[in-house]
């Protein structure tokens, strides 16, 4: 009897110990067209147009984008041996990974080539702080870049309760927190970049289930999200959606 107490006790306590991550909701602003073909590996709102990084083999691309018909106003194709990954914008410069090539592009703002870096992991989302650029590779890691290097330096593990967080793709980095979507769920961890720590969940599953409705395709999965600094703007899309979404933050009490 008492070693039965003991271990209840003993699990009750790690029960308690483990920290309560809220799990946040939301309310959609606006609903607009995506191109229902591509496949979404990064997504950027600057000046008033969106800009995306699409992926698969033979189809991968940066492209710029008119937030309010989703119509490709330019485009760039990657060659077809190179499959695109997340993308981000970085001092006037576009920079895109790619997943097993361990090679990426710099471009102009008009998508003119200006050069290439590499890295020894694979690539899936990319974003930055103001200072360095932040790179995921499907793991719980996430590696800050020096801009001028573009080498890590520093890597940061995203855990909860201690437990690493896997699948890290799509990142964003809204009001000092880093977003980052998790390859097939639903959801979007809100991460701490000082100790890793993933303070909220945003729980995107009632779009998800509506985009689910129009592609029943398993890739078409959430994966895509914006962030208009000027008027604090929230846009989310997945591989294949054909719809982009204005999300509001709704924190749950």
């Amino acid at each position: 009897m008492l070693r039965t107490f003991l271990f209840l006790w003993l699990l009750l306590g790690m029960a308690l110990a483990q920290p309560q991550v809220p799990v946040w909701g939301f309310r959609v602003v606006s609903t607009y067209p995506h191109d229902p073909t591509a496949f979404t590996q990064g997504l950027i709102y600057h000046n008033g147009f969106l800009y995306e990084g699409t992926g698969l083999y033979g189809q991968s691309s940066i492209r710029k984008v008119e937030l309010k018909t989703g119509r490709v106003l330019q485009s760039r194709s990657l060659a077809q041996k190179y499959f695109g990954e997340g993308i981000t914008l970085f001092q006037n410069r576009f920079y895109q990974l790619t997943w097993q090539n361990q090679e990426g592009f710099i471009y102009d703002l008009n998508f003119s080539p200006v050069g290439r870096f590499t890295y020894q992991t694979e690539g899936w989302g990319l974003t930055h702080d103001g200072a360095r650029l932040i790179m995921s590779d499907g793991s719980a890691q996430l590696f800050f870049l020096n801009p001028r290097t573009l080498r890590p330096e520093r890597t940061l593990t995203v855990r909860v309760g201690g437990q690493p967080v896997t699948r890290l793709n799509e990142l964003e980095y809204i009001q000092g927190r880093i977003w980052a979507n998790v390859w097939q769920t639903n959801r979007i961890a809100i991460i701490n970049p000082q100790s890793g720590n993933v303070e909220a969940w945003l729980d995107l599953t009632g779009l998800a289930l509506l985009a689910l409705a129009r592609n029943p395709d398993p890739d078409a999965v959430l994966n895509g999200i914006a962030y208009d600094s000027q008027n604090r703007r929230v846009f989310v899309t997945g591989k294949l959606w054909p719809f982009l979404f204005e999300i509001e933050v709704v924190p749950n009490p």
